[in-house]
């Protein structure tokens, strides 16, 4: 994967070539010198924004019977002042 930047500037005299760029890996643009905007492929904006798993899939069983999920207790070791 490549990263690749464009200035606003270039960006709006070349849209192609950037979307070209977004083919290899993501365009950063840049607006002032300052990184303002992402350009992604719709497949690569698709894969990083859903989820692979459902909560109800990762709160799932497991195959031997037992809970897949398994909470860490915290214990509270809060000290309390007295004034």
């Amino acid at each position: 994967m490549r990263l690749t930047t464009f200035s606003s500037r270039e960006f709006n005299q070349d849209s192609s070539k950037a979307k070209k760029a977004a083919m290899l890996g993501p365009v950063v643009i840049t607006d002032r010198g300052l990184p303002s905007h992402v350009l992604l492929t719709y497949e690569e904006f698709n894969r990083i924004s859903r989820p692979s798993q459902s909560l109800s899939d990762l709160l799932a069983l497991d195959d031997d019977g037992k809970d897949a999920f398994k909470p860490v207790r915290i214990e509270d070791k809060t000290t309390y002042v007295k004034f």
